[in-house]
């Protein structure tokens, strides 16, 4: 039993941590670096700690600093939300052997689903489709060669310890193959310091849908329906929905009970993810398991009207599950856009720098998740995400008209953000049809960002409106290179796509 949570995180997942404590009637301490010392959930925690510098090596990711501060502040349990420390098993064994709650899964659990090789071992034992690929690490380039003649090109080269995008190419041919082989193994080596890789036929064309999955220490495992993850950008996710356009009753039955199989293999506990591609006939395989909370966890708990935070941290208590899986049916049609500080007209290019003016969108089925505010800045050590912009209806028609309005409603000044970008998404004729797939972005969308959405340094505040001047946005905090370091956080991701 634990009282008092720190929460090993920052923005947006650290005020949700914050809220679902609340309501629960435990305290909380915050951990920030730095850059965040005016951040909101630092002033909404009941006890906060300065855990140094800005970058997150000295600081988040710093696993010394933060026992020390949970130590210091007498807190029970670390929820470590998602990036950073989330899946680092060796964080999870020292809090356990610290004598504090690691809200999560074991660390042998995390262990087994991060790497990749073993995680498609165990799914295939579950009886979970897998995609036809290499019987473990590929060893050299010659045996690499081999499996692909094997299997058949395209194929997908992996990092065993991968996420994000990182250490993956795809390969059409052998030449593709050998470049792509020596390039994927360095940038698995730089990010996450295991060169090993494995290969994969490559599914053309597929469907990214997710499963959520909660299991508790009873023996409890229940699925709360898909997530559609489709609209992505260089591996990493811009939109969610649920239910998926390409979901049936009878696929979504049949994948539902293959990830809580996944996830009995493994005997986890906690919420979590099990992501499958699904190809053109509806066929899926398994992916990977992600062992934490997700970003886009709001589409499902204003889909299903769960609370996955409390059920996660009640898990964490020793509680059964609160629901059975009969309970869970979709309610509502639910839909989530990331909004991100980042240039769409230069690439996607983070933009750091301070927030002057902001109005968040509101309404029946409307839901902000952030933790910015007008005076803000946006500092370039961590990722581009400042909001979550998720709606509700009863609908999907619904539901995409009233995310056109609440997008209408949204207004950033100072920085560039991902806003006109989602405009073009909510009211492009593929997505409006559920007509998308892993493609989407760069054929239906990069290809018309020729067409600008209004003029330039100009904005439309009413639909009929003649355009007044907006606010030119501000220089980007520390300039080039502060730009420079932001994208390198985005791109390595607080949370894998």
């Amino acid at each position: 039993m634990f009282k008092k949570v720190l929460i090993a995180n920052r923005g947006e997942i650290a005020l949700r941590i914050i809220r679902a404590c609340r309501e629960l009637g435990l305290t909380t301490v915050a951990v920030y670096s730095e850059a965040d010392r005016d951040a909101l959930h630092v002033r909404f925690a009941d006890e906060d700690v300065c855990i140094g510098p800005a970058p997150p090596a000295e600081s988040y990711l710093d696993s010394k600093r933060i026992i020390a501060a949970a130590e210091v502040t007498n807190a029970g349990a670390i929820h470590p939300g998602y990036g950073f420390l989330a899946e680092n098993a060796d964080f999870a064994e020292i809090c356990e052997s610290c004598g504090l709650t690691f809200i999560g899964p074991k660390p042998e659990q995390i262990r087994q689903m991060g790497d990749k090789v073993m995680a498609k071992e165990l799914m295939k034992k579950a009886g979970v489709p897998v995609v036809s690929g290499s019987e473990g690490v590929i060893g050299s380039f010659a045996e690499t060669l081999e499996v692909a003649d094997e299997i058949g090109y395209p194929v997908m080269l992996k990092a065993v310890a991968g996420g994000g995008g990182k250490g993956m190419r795809m390969c059409r041919d052998e030449a593709e193959l050998e470049r792509g082989f020596h390039i994927a193994s360095t940038e698995a080596a730089n990010s996450f310091g295991n060169p090993d890789l494995y290969l994969e036929k490559l599914i053309l064309n597929p469907h990214h849908v997710e499963f959520q999955i909660v299991g508790d220490t009873h023996g409890n495992f229940v699925h709360i329906g898909e997530r559609d993850c489709s609209v992505q950008r260089r591996h990493q996710k811009l939109v969610e929905e649920t239910p998926s356009p390409l979901m049936t009753p009878e696929l979504r039955q049949e994948m539902g009970r293959a990830a809580v199989e996944g996830a009995r293999m493994v005997d986890y506990r906690g919420v979590g993810t099990i992501e499958f591609l699904v190809d053109s006939d509806r066929n899926f395989y398994f992916m990977e398991m992600n062992t934490r909370i997700q970003v886009e966890h709001p589409v499902t708990e204003e889909a299903y009207e769960v609370d996955l935070l409390k059920e996660q941290l009640l898990v964490a208590l020793g509680e059964k599950l609160s629901f059975r899986q009969e309970d869970m049916v979709p309610k509502w049609a639910a839909i989530e856009f990331r909004i991100n500080a980042e240039d769409v007209d230069k690439d996607f290019r983070p933009t750091p720098g301070r927030i002057t003016g902001l109005h968040i969108p509101g309404g029946l089925g409307v839901r902000v998740d952030q933790a910015v505010y007008t005076g803000y800045t946006i500092p370039p050590y961590y990722d581009s995400m400042i909001a979550k912009l998720i709606v509700k209806a009863r609908t999907r028609r619904e539901a995409l008209i009233r995310m056109e309005r609440a997008l209408d409603e949204f207004i950033v000044e100072g920085v560039p953000t991902t806003i006109p970008f989602h405009r073009k998404v909510v009211k492009h004729p593929d997505f409006v049809a559920g007509n998308y797939d892993l493609t989407f972005v760069e054929s239906a969308l990069e290809k018309d960002r020729a067409e600008p959405e209004s003029t330039p340094g100009r904005v439309v505040l009413k639909r009929g409106q003649e355009p007044v001047d907006a606010k030119k946005p501000e220089e980007p905090v520390g300039g080039p290179e502060a730009i420079a370091q932001m994208e390198h956080a985005s791109n390595a991701g607080s949370e894998e796509a």
